[in-house]
């Protein structure tokens, strides 16, 4: 069965866009759509699907707010951002609210699919400009970075090398064509590297990385 998908957007052209990007995407169907927040938390508690795309700046309450909210009332339901900026305020708030990843609104179809992989894989998917964003915050917070610290000496080199990558915003494609390996070899590389260093996505493996 294919995962399904939500998007609460209130631009009806750019949402229109989203749901023929996710219905041509192999293993993903769009069940729903809305164009506010107040119409998506009458319909997505009751008809949850697995992932929901959720625009920030939505009309009367914001999509931080019907993250936080649904995060309440359907725990399970997995919810990345979309916003025209990376903005840091909004992206701390968003993944506060319990948002599980976040990108740019001008992500190409191919990077969406990806970021979409990411998900279905248990990742917290973040363009690469977020993904600096939050590299860059815990740079300026040391002794956050430095008490994350630890594990990283585990990693085999090629591990290492992936890690590497994604600290600097690669995604899966690239590293897969960078190091010539299959994606599959790169997720496997990934979900083991994950493993090693008691993590569950991609921004607290960068985090690690740093501190070490």
């Amino acid at each position: 069965m294919p995962f399904t998908l939500s998007i609460v957007e209130d631009d009806p052209v750019i949402r229109s866009g989203w749901v023929k990007i996710i219905n041509r995407s192999s293993g993903y169907r769009c069940v729903s759509d809305y164009g506010s927040a107040e119409a998506a938390l009458v319909g997505l508690v009751k008809n949850p699907p697995d992932f929901v795309l959720m625009d920030i700046n939505l009309p009367g309450k914001s999509g931080i707010e019907c993250t936080r909210e649904l995060k309440r009332r359907v725990p399970k339901i997995e919810i990345v951002m979309l916003t025209m900026f990376d903005d840091r305020d909004n992206l701390f708030e968003a993944l506060r609210a319990g948002a599980t990843g976040y990108l740019l609104k001008r992500t190409t179809p191919a990077a969406l699919l990806e970021a979409l992989n990411q998900l279905k894989g248990g990742g917290s998917p973040m363009s690469p400009q977020i993904a600096r964003q939050v590299v860059q915050f815990f740079r300026q917070h040391e002794p956050a970075a430095e008490s994350a610290a630890g594990g990283v000496e585990k990693l085999s080199a090629r591990e290492s090398e992936i890690l590497r990558c994604l600290a600097e915003g690669r995604h899966y494609k690239e590293i897969a064509d960078q190091l010539q390996l299959s994606m599959d070899t790169v997720r496997t590389y990934i979900r083991r590297t994950y493993e090693k260093l008691h993590v569950h996505s991609r921004t607290e493996a960068v985090v690690k990385y740093l501190g070490h």
